[in-house]
């Protein structure tokens, strides 16, 4: 990869139990740049065996790591955090180049990423366990916190990066190996972590990164009794297939899952402010993204002038290439987006909706789609039930606090909802009723890595960041001492 200031970060093989393999057979999947259809580069079509060999390396090496004390184990991780620091103008641009978001988005994606690394480095040293007080006398029961054990972690493509780094820290803080299983699409990001986390030193074992087919590698962890946890980003559809195969061996899961995030604007909310965010919320990664506005609700007494300071931001909403300093959004990650989002639009628009912008691909052809405002959004459409995973802002009017959170509610997920209102009584009435993981009031960056990220429902279980986040990666061992 050109331009890259330190060129072995672009790896292209995987890396198993402190080696660079290809895959056995010798197998490889190319991988395009979703902005101009160009070959980027190949990595190996791993299976079953080498799955297995990253297992047992993990395995082997988990007995001397969870021995580390945290402030041992919270070094390594400070090492490998500085080296990412270090890169993350490489590390970006390595990003925006498989996956196609803007350059400054991936830079900050970086960043983000890269923050849960030192979070929990600290937080693995309050892992605090519990002397209970008993009814009995001459005991002392006690809890402590433990590593759960080998953990296989499986990545997305629309935050190669971070989805990665808030995975793998936890799990290292904790005590536990873990294998990451790339996302296809956007392998290249995670080669370039554990490049670095090699050459932090962190032994081998502890990190793995696996390419490959999905269903071999899947099938071998979730038989595998040595695995004890299984972390996964992606689609609800394939979050059951996982927990279902998963339960053969009773495997600890952390499922984040599909989306579809209601953003509800009242009557007194401060427009400005709400423009801001709606904007930051519904376009950011052209839309793909699991926490993005999916529905828009707005209060009828305000919907008018939303709509019109809304539109009037799409001008200014630019499509192009990543790697191009003036781009806002860039391309979706392939065609199969693309013509999902196209039969959302097509089952709207037949049903009474209305495209007032954008609606087809832009001229710029290949993957880009333009930015797109369609309104009159009824229950009856599809695009109210289904998540939308790109630039497409649907809006719909409500008149009644009621109303919006019936509406709100509405769906067999909860991961993230927003709203906006300058009312405290109805930030507390409206927050605590909606039925989600999590909910935005006035604000629309939600990830950090103090706090706890995750949903409700069909939206999955666990979180990550935050102290619950290093607690997923642990099991509580009670001991009674006895003949005191």
């Amino acid at each position: 990869m050109k331009d890259l200031k330190k060129q072995d970060l672009f790896c292209s093989r995987c890396y198993i139990n402190g080696e660079w393999i290809d895959a056995d057979n010798k197998s490889t999947v190319d991988v395009s740049n979703p902005g101009s259809g160009e070959y980027i580069g190949n990595v190996p079509d791993c299976g079953a065996e080498e799955t297995k060999r990253a297992i047992d390396g993990a395995y082997a090496a988990w007995g001397p790591w969870k021995a580390l004390t945290p402030k041992e184990r919270g070094a390594y991780l400070l090492k490998w955090y500085d080296l990412i620091e270090e890169n993350k103008h490489d590390l970006a641009r390595i990003l925006t180049i498989e996956q196609g978001k803007p350059l400054a988005e991936a830079l900050g994606e970086v960043s983000i990423g890269a923050s849960y690394i030192p979070w929990f480095a600290e937080e693995g040293k309050r892992a605090y366990g519990q002397v209970i007080p008993s009814s009995r006398a001459g005991i002392r029961p006690i809890t402590q916190k433990a590593p759960v054990g080998v953990v296989f972690a499986i990545t997305p493509w629309n935050f190669p990066t971070s989805l990665i780094t808030r995975k793998i820290a936890p799990a290292l803080a904790a005590g536990c190996p873990i294998i990451v299983k790339a996302a296809l699409d956007t392998p290249f990001s995670a080669l370039a972590l554990a490049k670095l986390a090699e050459e932090a030193g962190i032994p081998k074992g502890i990190i793995s990164v696996i390419t490959g087919d999905a269903v071999p590698i899947t099938k071998e962890v979730c038989q595998n009794s040595k695995v004890r946890k299984i972390s996964f980003t992606g689609s609800t559809r394939v979050g059951k297939i996982i927990m279902e195969q998963a339960s053969s061996t009773m495997k600890r899961l952390s499922l984040e899952l599909g989306g579809n995030a209601p953003f509800i604007v009242f009557d007194d909310a401060d427009l400005d402010l709400t423009i801001k965010c709606a904007i930051a919320s519904k376009f950011r990664n052209a839309g793909q993204t699991c926490i993005c506005a999916n529905r828009f609700l707005i209060q009828k007494g305000i919907y008018d002038k939303f709509l019109a300071a809304f539109s009037a931001q799409f001008d200014a909403l630019k499509v192009g290439y990543g790697l191009d300093s003036t781009s806002i959004i860039g391309p979706m990650i392939n065609n199969t987006a693309i013509e999902k989002v196209e039969r959302l639009l097509a089952d709207a628009v037949k049903k009474g909706a209305k495209i007032l912008i954008g609606g087809k691909r832009h001229s710029l052809g290949g993957l880009y789609f333009e930015p797109t405002l369609i309104t009159g959004i009824t229950r009856e459409m599809n695009i109210f039930h289904e998540e939308i995973f790109g630039p497409v802002a649907a809006i719909m009017a409500f008149d009644s606090d009621e109303e919006a959170i019936e509406l709100a509610n509405d769906t067999h997920v909860g991961l993230a909802s927003y709203m906006m209102t300058t009312s405290l009584g109805r930030s507390w009435r409206v927050s605590e009723a909606l039925d989600y993981g999590m909910v935005g009031v006035n604000d629309a960056a939600l990830a950090m890595s103090e706090v706890p990220f995750g949903g409700i429902k069909e939206s999955g279980m666990g979180r990550e960041g935050g102290q619950e986040g290093l607690l997923d990666y642990m099991v509580t061992h009670y001991i009674l001492m006895g003949g005191i």
